[in-house]
């Protein structure tokens, strides 16, 4: 079992920036990729990004290339989402999640493949 804790999130105008944060325990070696989701009301889950636990290959969303950075500690077994340039649409809860499937390129984006989530972290994006 992996157990994940997203800390982070809260309350930004459009244009700012915030930084999650998830961390996991229990079988954390047996990890091969974390990444982050977000759900809006009334809307579906969607993938935002993720990152190879040991090579630390990265995976964006295309929406949000270029103004998120995933990243990862492994000694600390921490993955954080920095997160700039905001607009009110990326209001959701953004949940941490994490898979010991294989991965690559053509999987990492569904929520399918991935077994274990966090709790959930509310980001709230004002105009």
């Amino acid at each position: 079992q992996v157990q994940l804790v997203e800390s982070g999130g809260g309350l930004v105008q459009a244009g700012g920036s915030l930084r999650l944060s998830c961390t996991a325990s229990g079988r954390t070696f047996s990890i091969s990729a974390l990444g982050w989701f977000r759900q809006a009301p009334g809307k579906e889950r969607e993938f935002v990004a993720a990152i190879g636990w040991i090579l630390g290959t990265t995976y964006y969303h295309d929406v949000v290339r270029g103004r998120f950075t995933i990243s990862r500690d492994n000694a600390k077994n921490t993955m954080t989402l920095q997160m700039n340039s905001l607009g009110p649409e990326e209001t959701a809860v953004y949940y941490c999640a994490a898979t010991t499937r294989p991965v690559y390129s053509g999987n990492i984006n569904s929520s399918r493949l991935y077994d274990y989530w966090g709790q959930g972290a509310q980001v709230t994006v004002s105009s």
